[in-house]
């Protein structure tokens, strides 16, 4: 017997293969942009701008700015102090006689640094001892919450001010108020990472998965190495836009304090901000302005980027996304599915 010939409609009910996306949408940051809708769209936008441009600076530094972060004079001779915005001047010049733009531009930089030294160590620590502290348990888990429940209580900028003072006696060089500040951040968003990573792991350890592995005889290092921390760290990238915004406020607030960077050193928004404080009362508004829209800018961008995406998390927001993307899709469908029915 010869097997039936398909008739079109039993063609037509042949279940259809599902396309995958193209690769570049699955791209994380693109895959959340095509995620969102409405305003959480626009927010993750505005974030990924400010926080693109903040890496363009940071990146372009020594092309974007016409001086360097300690220069005082050039060919022409000294520069003027407290010069206003000007054609050689574009944002004016500070009552040291730097230039605002160079060095807001070559800030970038050093908040940077910052954010790779300080959220590094943060997330190195605090994963391996979550994923220990929550798949072993028992005596050496309740140690680790307390110890982590009271490192928490700690103000992270108090921290960072006994840290400079410690590393460099309070006049800090380029490495020393980077390292006191990420000391700090770290010592303070251990607990963070911890707490993510420690409830994802005493979920994660009671999965089939994680069973069959401890029937097959794999080691406890095996199981967390391979099994736990790839499925525990999903979150992570969500709690390290958050924490870098944070760097770079304890860096101001060191700087802006008094505890910061030589300006020889590096460039620093907080200490520049510190220094035009008494600019004001004068009427001299471009010394604080600049530096000041440099961090409010720089940590908005990076905050909405990280509350949209933790917001994206949420599966209902995906539900939604998807369901306004197919009515989309249906609404544009329906006019040429009508012009090519017949009349």
């Amino acid at each position: 017997m010869t097997a039936p010939t398909p008739t079109p409609s039993s063609a037509a009910e042949a279940p259809q293969i599902e396309r995958k996306d193209p690769l570049w949408t699955r791209i994380p940051v693109l895959a959340q942009v095509r995620m969102s809708v409405g305003v959480q769209r626009t927010m993750l936008i505005a974030g990924l701008v400010l926080t693109g441009i903040f890496l363009l600076c940071a990146a372009f530094a020594p092309l974007i700015a016409p001086y360097g972060y300690s220069q005082l004079a050039d060919a022409g001779g000294n520069f003027p102090t407290q010069d206003p915005p000007s054609a050689k001047h574009l944002w004016g010049t500070t009552v040291g006689g730097f230039d605002v733009f160079s060095r807001v531009v070559w800030g970038t930089q050093t908040a940077i640094l910052v954010i790779i030294v300080a959220v590094i160590l943060s997330i190195f620590l605090g994963v391996a001892l979550g994923l220990v502290s929550g798949y072993i348990g028992g005596w050496l888990d309740r140690i680790l919450v307390v110890v982590a429940d009271a490192v928490y209580a700690f103000p992270s900028l108090l921290v960072a001010i006994v840290m400079s003072i410690v590393i460099s006696h309070g006049q800090s060089s380029l490495w020393g108020g980077i390292m006191a500040a990420a000391i700090s951040i770290t010592v303070v968003f251990i607990p963070q990472y911890f707490r993510v990573v420690r409830a994802e792991a005493i979920r994660l350890k009671a999965e089939p998965f994680v069973e069959s592995a401890k029937v097959i005889g794999a080691s406890s290092t095996r199981i967390m190495a391979r099994h736990v921390f790839r499925n525990a760290t999903r979150s992570i990238p969500l709690i390290f836009t958050l924490n870098a915004s944070e760097a770079i406020l304890t860096l101001a607030g060191l700087g802006f304090l008094g505890f910061g960077i030589e300006p020889t050193s590096a460039a620093e928004w907080g200490y520049d901000l510190s220094k035009a404080t008494s600019d004001v009362t004068a009427g001299i508004w471009w010394t604080g302005v600049f530096p000041g829209l440099a961090i409010v800018l720089t940590v908005l961008g990076l905050t909405l980027v990280g509350e949209s995406m933790n917001d994206l998390a949420d599966a209902r927001i995906r539900t939604r996304g998807k369901k306004k993307s197919a009515a989309k899709g249906a609404k544009s469908a329906a006019p040429a599915v009508s012009e090519g029915s017949p009349a």
